[in-house]
């Protein structure tokens, strides 16, 4: 009965596997449910922020913010917004893929490329490939807080305003919902006028602005563009706890399928063995 002790031994080492994976489901499941009221709590901010910064490019067209100006450069900028950790399905595959395309693209038409990263998986990524990487946050844990994530961005923004970099682009995973997530690859820098009316109203607005227009614009895009980062990084760790959660119950699922497998082999063998032994019991008592 060797071969009924190796399958009774891996039985028990998938029994173990089995455990460790639906725990991690359910400790995944309970943050996917703070992660998605963060991000929902976070998208009204953003939302009226946009809807400011539409009509005050709406207000004001004599005074262009750098955000809004397109620069010549051939140098290409990158937020990318991945993960710390794994065991979260193909989350971080499909958006690594969606900005190495894009990376490909652009080194077809002679151009370099800059990125930020945040999470170890995307670091990681740029790093094995040979990106340039100007700043990255890592260890962001479960919650994104905006000091964390203001400093490595601020890198990418004043290399856009000093003219360095030409084009930003902020790549990460948006959740649409527990079984979906979507890789998006958006332009962040300049900002288009189209995107910022979206959420404007079709009249036109006129403010006071004190202590000047300057000031103000150039403090509302800023953090219209801080928000639109937050929110991506609110986003992408909902994405991550849903899939992270999806991927785990499918782990349970399959383990439990192994084992009904194994079960039914060590009982086949176990049979086997049995007969094997009453066959050798009468064949001798029928020699005697």
């Amino acid at each position: 009965m060797a071969a009924g002790k190796e399958i009774r031994g891996k039985i028990k080492s998938v029994e173990n596997t089995k455990k460790i994976t639906k725990a991690m489901e359910m400790v995944a499941a309970s943050k996917m449910r703070k992660a998605q009221d963060r991000m929902r709590a976070a998208r009204p901010y953003s939302e009226k922020v946009r809807q400011i910064a539409g009509n005050l490019s709406k207000a004001n067209p004599e005074y262009t913010h750098p955000f809004m100006q397109t620069n010549k450069s051939d140098t290409v900028g990158f937020v990318v917004v991945t993960t710390d950790k794994g065991l979260c399905g193909g989350l971080n595959t499909n958006i690594l893929r969606a900005v190495t395309n894009q990376l490909k693209e652009l080194q077809a038409q002679g151009k370099k490329a800059q990125a930020v990263a945040f999470g170890n998986k995307g670091l990681g990524f740029l790093n094995r490939i040979g990106a340039q990487v100007v700043s990255n946050a890592v260890a962001l844990g479960d919650t994104p807080h905006l000091d964390k994530l203001i400093g490595p961005v601020k890198v990418m923004l004043d290399a856009y305003t000093e003219g360095k970099v030409g084009v930003v682009y902020l790549c990460y995973t948006r959740f649409i919902n527990t079984m979906k997530q979507e890789p998006v690859v958006e332009q962040l820098l300049p900002l288009k006028a189209d995107s910022l009316r979206e959420g404007g109203s079709g009249h036109s607005w006129d403010y006071i602005y004190e202590p000047d227009a300057a000031s103000v614009i150039d403090d509302l895009l800023l953090r219209y563009v801080e928000a639109l980062v937050y929110q991506a990084v609110a986003e992408n760790m909902a994405s991550e706890q849903s899939a992270r959660m999806v991927a785990m119950k499918a782990a349970t699922d399959n383990a439990g399928s192994v084992i009904g497998e194994l079960k039914l082999i060590y009982n086949k063998t176990r049979q086997a063995a049995i007969t094997k032994e009453l066959s050798e019991i009468v064949a001798g008592a029928a020699a005697v």
